[in-house]
């Protein structure tokens, strides 16, 4: 099943502001998209603008389908 769709659009940000993200993500063991969306999310919290939950992401290996009769 494939993951709900992204929007893609363009951010200009200022080259402090992109290398602050950058540590922070990096600090949270996160991509710097992954960190913008959640500071994003945790400003409209705050703001009291109420979100979806976020799909949660199914991480590791796909289960393995195993064939009739087939014993592993």
């Amino acid at each position: 099943m494939a993951p709900p769709p992204r929007k893609a659009f363009p951010l200009r940000l200022d080259p402090a502001l992109y290398a602050a993200i950058e540590r922070a993500a990096a600090g949270d063991l996160r991509s710097v998209n992954a960190e913008v969306e959640c500071l994003l999310r945790e400003a409209l919290a705050r703001r009291g603008v109420k979100l979806e939950a976020p799909a949660p992401v199914k991480r590791g290996r796909p289960a393995r389908e195993e064939e009739d009769g087939d014993a592993g």
